[in-house]
């Protein structure tokens, strides 16, 4: 199964829409499942669960923000264009960070 783990090996993102696409039209979605590896301390109890994921464009700056209600789990992760981008994963008091390439649909 494709995947990639967080540069801190906090979380993985299953990817079940691989490969990730701009503008798909037909076949699978961009599906991730977040798997967050267990929390080494007891969570903040007044930090958020939701998973807040501010994505980066490489080279460009152009920055989006998506949110899974619930923290970390299965979720649809649409972005406006191809390239590379730096997800920014923050949820329960913790954060980590991974790349992940969207393509053009064709």
């Amino acid at each position: 199964m494709p995947h990639v783990l967080g540069d801190r090996g906090e979380i993985v993102a299953v990817l079940f829409g691989h490969p990730l696409t701009v503008g798909r039209s037909e076949g699978p979605t961009n599906k991730i499942l977040w798997v967050s590896a267990p929390a080494a301390t007891s969570p903040d109890p007044t930090a958020s669960t939701t998973l807040v994921i501010t994505a980066t464009l490489d080279g460009a700056g152009t920055q989006v923000t998506q949110e899974v209600a619930g923290g970390p789990g299965p979720s649809i992760v649409d972005l406006p264009t191809a390239g590379c981008w730096h997800l920014r994963l923050a949820w329960s008091g913790r954060v980590d960070t991974l790349d992940l390439t969207y393509r053009a649909a064709g």
